[in-house]
């Protein structure tokens, strides 16, 4: 699809949440590659991208309600999720807590590399390791320019806030008896990812009353970051048919 847009759908804002340490310029690329008429919604965490220098917020509960509160006002329309890795996570509380609240949900919602909160949990917690263990950890998972891995300075800045947003992740302890989702849920990941295995993306299936399925494409834990034309496809394909559940319940 390369620069193209992808086949025109109706009217959606699609919100994008980023993963640890990350920040909105993951969406970079992607408006121009939505289908025709689609809002994107990139949003940055406190601490991150555009809100750098703003404090942190490391309770999940906090961080779900600053973006209920960034978003409201945006809920006017047809909308979805979308969140990667450590964004799966907010993406999902956030639906979770507008269905608690009887607020109008997400008409679906997308998780990309993110393990399901009943897999099994990671040998090591990530964010415990020692300074050389953890800048290990963070090269390992890509994502991260070698140039803020490599430069003291830079790493002084980024190390922490991605610990800190690892400690989130591996600290999320949702609650095992909240029933599931009533919205479409699709789950993405990369056949080469070794943090997000295809098994462990599976176990979303109980988490929603309309899941999807689980779809696998080349490469790791950023598997879109090169190209995102074969996973904006199928976000598109993907919410066409959530809107079209929406209109003919038969389906």
């Amino acid at each position: 699809m390369s620069g193209t847009r992808a086949n025109t759908a109706p009217r959606v804002r699609l919100f994008g949440f980023h993963h640890a340490g990350g920040s909105s310029t993951l969406f970079n690329t992607w408006q121009d590659r939505l289908p025709e008429g689609w809002d994107g919604r990139w949003l940055d965490a406190p601490g991150h991208g555009n809100l750098m220098g703003r404090p942190l917020i490391d309770d999940l509960d906090l961080l779900t309600r600053h973006f209920l509160d960034r978003i409201e006002p945006e809920l006017d329309e047809p909308y979805a999720f979308f969140g990667h890795s450590m964004g799966g996570i907010v993406a999902f509380e956030l639906a979770h807590r507008l269905v608690a609240e009887a607020r109008t949900p997400p008409v679906w919602l997308g998780l990309s590399a993110c393990r399901a909160p009943s897999a099994t949990p990671l040998a090591v917690r990530r964010h415990t390791l020692d300074e050389d263990g953890f800048r290990h950890h963070v090269r390992a998972l890509g994502g991260t320019p070698d140039v803020l891995l490599d430069d003291p300075g830079l790493w002084g800045i980024f190390g922490p806030l991605i610990r800190a947003d690892l400690r989130l992740v591996e600290t999320w302890r949702p609650d095992p008896e909240r029933p599931p989702l009533p919205l479409p849920l699709s789950v993405f990941g990369g056949r080469e990812d070794r943090h997000a295995a295809a098994d462990q993306l599976a176990q979303w299936s109980g988490q929603s009353e309309k899941f999807l399925g689980t779809r696998l494409l080349d490469g790791a834990h950023f598997y879109f970051s090169d190209d995102p034309d074969p996973l904006i496809g199928h976000i598109a394909q993907d919410v066409r048919t959530a809107l079209g559940a929406l209109t003919d319940p038969a389906q």
